[in-house]
């Protein structure tokens, strides 16, 4: 079952990054983009991951790619031209895929076992949230609320 899980997560990401990269419609690909993300969410299930697979369909799927659907929604504003499909990002996709790959083959350390260690839980994670990195995670969000304020200012139109 693991095996058949894995491929078709794998073909879900590979396809909506392939996708994303390729189609010439600026909403099509950021729509398979999020087809991506859902993809490596899953396959951080698959690891045992629940925590990061659940933060990033919280953050990239439902934040992220939600900001830039509406993004490209809101900007837009000249019709959009019918292009043949640009196969430059799908090329350095590639490239980058091909390079990843010949480090990953390249390192000797592939058959050694990883070591044991304890899971991590949500709760242990809130702690060290709220007590060692309680500054950081601060400045996080103001960061984050200032760009939301910076992006609803440049899309709003003046009102004549």
């Amino acid at each position: 079952m693991n095996t058949a899980a894995f491929l078709f997560i794998a073909i879900l990401t590979l396809a909506g990054a392939l996708a994303a990269a390729v189609l010439p419609r600026l909403i099509h690909a950021a729509l398979c983009l999020v087809g991506a993300f859902l993809g490596l969410a899953g396959f951080y299930f698959l690891l045992g991951a629940e925590f990061v697979g659940l933060v990033q369909v919280f953050v990239y799927v439902g934040a992220v790619a939600v900001l830039i659907v509406f993004t490209i929604l809101l900007t837009r504003r000249e019709r959009e031209k019918d292009h043949a499909s640009d196969w430059g990002g799908a090329v350095v996709a590639l490239a980058v895929f091909v390079g990843l790959l010949w480090a990953i083959f390249q390192t000797p350390a592939l058959a050694v076992a990883a070591p044991g260690i304890e899971p991590l839980t949500v709760r242990a994670i809130g702690e060290v949230l709220m007590t060692d990195y309680v500054w950081p995670l601060q400045c996080v969000g103001v960061v984050l609320t200032a760009a939301l304020i910076g992006a609803l200012v440049l899309v709003m139109e003046e009102k004549r």
